[in-house]
């Protein structure tokens, strides 16, 4: 995958924005990355699609008055078409995603350092949590994030290791571990703190407390202030042998302790922040999930207006 660096461009005064745009499917489906059988569901206006070209075209809205606002206001703005591209944020003054929180989601994992501005594309369409920007004060919000005056939210990231090497240090959401295959059953020996515990279920949450209004809500965890730096571990529909009870099904985790995972499977994964990024996970592989050192800079969303969309 071609990663592009923002810092190799040619010297200038004018505040550099790199704005990483979703593909719609309307969009993929015209590029031909998706079935034609999309196509004849289109064409039938089938319930299951009805929803992508009133979608796709107020994204595509939405881009155009980024791209414009943007660079109306002197800022040089490169664009990048794909949640899933990489890229180097050094040099730029600003980072734009415009999509939903998927799109968000994934663009951070190339971030540190640069304040980040998410733009709901499609709200009517789309989850758009971490996404302030949105509507009528779109473009207000688009010069404030470049003049400094939006206010900020510093949001505490998280680290996975497997087998002692750092494999990511920019998890936001959460880190879900699991058998490779959904149906299997997870097995694995879980340490919260000092506390020890064998288990079989069908996996685990794990994340900082930006997840926490996620799916380790839906799962039964606790929704955690915003910007706090405790990590927090839930069971997904854990199995309880001859009437055992579990004892480490949902636990807040302090700022100093870690979550560790020794794999009893021969085939597990650990998918970050959603399925697209996944770490593979042997049998006797030991994962930890522990307080990152790179906490992500997120632009127009209080802590107060985080938790009540997130009590909703």
């Amino acid at each position: 995958m071609t990663v592009i660096s923002s810092s190799s461009r040619s010297v200038t005064s004018r505040p550099r924005v790199i704005v990483v745009a979703k593909r719609s499917n309307i969009s993929k489906l015209t590029d031909g990355h998706m079935d034609d059988r999309a196509r004849k569901l289109l064409r039938a206006g089938n319930v299951a699609v009805k929803k992508w070209q009133p979608a796709h075209e107020q994204h595509i809205r939405t881009l155009e008055i980024v791209e414009e606002t943007l660079s109306k206001s002197g800022a040089e703005v490169l664009v990048l078409h794909g949640s899933s591209a990489s890229f180097d944020p050094r040099g730029a003054a600003l980072v734009v995603t415009v999509g939903g929180d998927g799109t968000l989601l994934a663009a951070s994992h190339n971030v540190y350092q640069v304040p980040i501005l998410g733009v709901n594309s499609a709200p009517r369409y789309s989850v758009g949590f971490f996404c302030a920007a949105r509507g009528r004060t779109l473009k207000a919000q688009l010069r404030s994030a470049l003049d400094g005056s939006l206010p900020s939210v510093k949001l505490q990231r998280m680290r996975v290791l497997v087998n002692q090497q750092i494999r990511s240090d920019r998890i936001l959401n959460e880190a879900l571990f699991c058998h490779s295959e959904p149906a299997a059953t997870s097995r694995y020996i879980l340490q919260v703190g000092a506390k020890k515990e064998e288990q079989r279920s069908s996996g685990l949450w794990v994340g900082p407390a930006a997840g926490s209004t996620a799916a380790m809500r839906s799962a039964g965890g606790r929704v955690m202030p915003l910007t706090s730096g405790k990590l927090q571990c839930v069971v997904r529909e854990p199995y309880s042998a001859h009437g055992t009870k579990l004892r480490l099904l949902k636990e807040v985790v302090s700022e100093r302790a870690k979550v560790r995972v020794l794999s009893k499977m021969e085939s597990a994964r650990i998918y970050l922040d959603g399925p697209y990024r996944e770490l593979v996970i042997r049998l006797g592989d030991q994962v930890c999930f522990e307080r990152s050192v790179e906490p992500l800079t997120v632009l127009g969303l209080s802590a107060r207006r985080a938790r009540e969309e997130a009590i909703r």
